[in-house]
Order: structure tokens, then sequence, then C-alpha cells
């Protein structure tokens, strides 16, 4: 054993194994990947779509319950699974319309992968998919004297477990909140 000290290893007997470095970009690359892979997966907790069609909808609709007191006129909102839109009612008629006056509270779908739970006075209400409604009666009122009627609406992402709820709460403003998806 004592003659191989002074020799020189050659390539095929080199010590085996990794170096520090070469352990530390494994690493790195690991935990780029792994971070892409969170990012798109949306496993972070962030649902920028969610969030902003649970905003939309909670600022049109204290847009439209300023409306409805200004021009001393009752609002409603028809819901279908995928997409929202507001009516008005017409006292000359006596039914109610689309709102065609103001373009901010036209016909509105929401992204691919959300869709709408609607109760009213504490009932779920089954929501049908149609192109055009068959009636234009709403789910939620939004009344002349700024009242409203009880509801809870709920955008839920299922796909990835979250959900965001509008409703009144007891002092009368409509709020909005991140929920689960089971709704607790």
């Amino acid at each position: 054993m004592h003659h191989l000290e002074g020799r020189r290893k050659t390539p095929g007997e080199r010590a085996r194994g990794f170096t520090l470095m070469e352990i530390l970009v494994v690493l790195a690359i690991i935990g780029i990947v792994t971070a892409g892979v969170l990012l798109s997966l949306n496993l972070t907790g962030r649902d920028p779509q969610l969030k902003t069609a649970g905003r939309r909808l909670l600022a049109l609709m204290h847009y439209t319950r300023d409306q409805a007191e200004l021009q001393t006129r009752n609002y409603g909102i028809v819901f279908q699974p995928r997409t929202y839109q507001f009516v008005v009612y017409s006292v000359r008629r006596n039914t109610w319309r689309a709102v065609r006056e103001d373009d901010a509270l036209r016909k509105r779908e929401l992204p691919t992968g959300l869709s709408f739970q609607v109760a009213v006075d504490a009932r779920r209400i089954v929501l049908r998919s149609r192109k055009h409604p068959i009636s234009l009666i709403p789910q939620v009122m939004i009344y002349s004297d700024g009242e409203l009627s009880s509801f809870k609406i709920t955008i839920v992402r299922k796909s990835a477990g979250r959900a965001v709820r509008i409703e009144q709460n007891q002092d009368g403003k409509i709020i909005e909140k991140p929920l689960g998806v089971s709704g607790s």
C-alpha cells in the first residue's frame, strides 16, 4: 500500500462522488423548478381571477345600489352558472328589462373555471345555463330605497378549492369575504 502514495491518480482512479458545488447547483435547479410548478398550479393561495371577479361584482352592486336610489328605480341581478346581468324594472311595461342605458351594467361572464352559487332567503337557487335567459326576473333585488333582498352570492373555483362570497352584513353593507369551497 505504501508504494501508491507518491503516485498521481489517473482519471479512472479519481475518488467517486459529487463536489459541494455540484450538489448546490442541483438543489438550486430543484428549487427553481418547484417554485415554477407551484406558481403554475396556483397553490400559493392567490387567485387573481377569483379576486378580480369578486371585487368587480361587489363594485357593480355598490354602483347599482347608488343608481337605484338616485333614479328611484328597482334594479336586479339575473344569474346563470357563469354569467350575470343587471336588469331594471320598467313601470310602463310592467316587466324587467336589460339595462341598456349604462354600459357598466352590461351582461358579464366569469373567467373559465369560475362559477356562481346563489342563495336567496337562505335557499340555494338552481342556476341554469342558457344563451338567452327565458325571463329576466332577477334572483337578487336592489330596491329604489337602497334596500336589498337577502342573498349570498358565491363565486367558486372548485378545481382549486377557493371561493369568495358577496353578501349583505347586519349593517346593510355589501361585503366580500374569501371562503373555502365548502362555503364555510
